[in-house]
């Protein structure tokens, strides 16, 4: 047996305009995903996905010869997490043809946190694939789930990083991030998925004076957020993420929505209102979150690798 396995991610600054060249900043997660894989002499992939509570959420199985014509993403009709993972292992397959020519394969998933954190499921998945095939995790990403990549490139490097999305490669540079004030950075779970449709809608209708502008001073805050030299300089710098995005995308700050009482610094990470946010702030204050129903709270430590 063979067994992979990913880092998830959060990403700190870059959100949205991350997709126009923006300088992001992303770090990894303790949570991740393994990959284990089992030849078997069946021509089958027998799938099963397990949850943090180590229960089957996802079972499948695929035979191999229909991953073979140009017709199959199209055919299998099963549910949305089957035809997403048979559109996956066709590509896959398709880049690296020699190791599906004999017999099959018994694969498990098992993720260590709960699916709607927004940690990186389908990322995690790639790259373990790509790790197992030896493909391009990028290529596979661009085939399949689509974005920026830098997700992918967190599961792949497993530590902090810069990424910029290119036409032809993307720049991804280690970088280090480890500030005297972590110890009152934490991350709160909304409980709920966003649908960006909207923002990113709005996103899109930014005149390209307007969008380049918002490009430069984000890649700027994404340098100085990594070598902030205490918290104030930090809070500061991520207030003025948020005004930007928030401009950008037509949408009110999570703060000023939900949270506009609340002391310290608050920024959306990711898609505006859903998954994690980061907070800035002592463990007492964290009371403040858990009175609002906000009971998924993990500290720097407990959260980043």
């Amino acid at each position: 047996m063979e067994v992979f396995h990913s880092h998830g991610k959060l990403l700190i600054s870059g959100e949205y305009v991350i997709l126009d060249g923006a300088t992001g900043f992303a770090l990894p997660t303790k949570f991740g995903q393994s990959l284990e894989v089992t030849n078997i002499e069946e021509p089958l992939i027998k799938w099963k996905s397990y949850d943090e509570k180590q229960e089957i959420w996802f079972k499948d199985n695929f035979e191999i010869s229909a991953l073979t014509s140009s017709e199959a993403p199209r055919k299998h009709e099963k549910n949305e997490v089957s035809k997403m993972l048979f559109l996956t292992l066709f590509f896959a397959r398709k880049m690296a043809p020699q190791k599906f020519s004999e017999g099959g394969f018994e694969i498990t998933t098992k993720s260590d946190f709960p699916r709607n954190w927004g940690l990186g499921t389908s990322s995690t998945l790639v790259a373990n694939l790509a790790k197992w095939l030896k493909i391009d995790p990028y290529e596979l990403l661009q085939h399949t789930f689509g974005g920026s990549g830098y997700d992918v490139a967190v599961a792949m490097h497993e530590t902090a990083i810069t990424f910029e999305k290119h036409p032809f490669e993307n720049s991804i540079l280690k970088t280090s991030f480890d500030p005297a004030f972590k110890d009152q950075i934490f991350f709160v779970h909304l409980n709920q998925k966003q649908n960006s449709r909207e923002a990113i809608q709005h996103y899109r209708q930014q005149d390209k004076t307007a969008l380049n502008t918002g490009i430069d001073k984000i890649s700027a805050l994404t340098h100085s957020l990594i070598s902030s030299k205490d918290l104030l300089e930090f809070k500061m710098l991520l207030e003025v993420h948020e005004n930007i995005i928030s401009q950008l995308v037509g949408l009110q700050k999570v703060k000023s929505r939900l949270f506009p009482d609340y002391p310290g610094a608050i920024k959306s990470l990711g898609g505006w209102g859903g998954d994690f946010i980061l907070v800035t702030g002592t463990a007492e204050d964290m009371e403040y979150f858990r009175r609002k129903g906000y009971n998924t709270i993990l500290s720097y430590s407990d959260m980043i690798l």
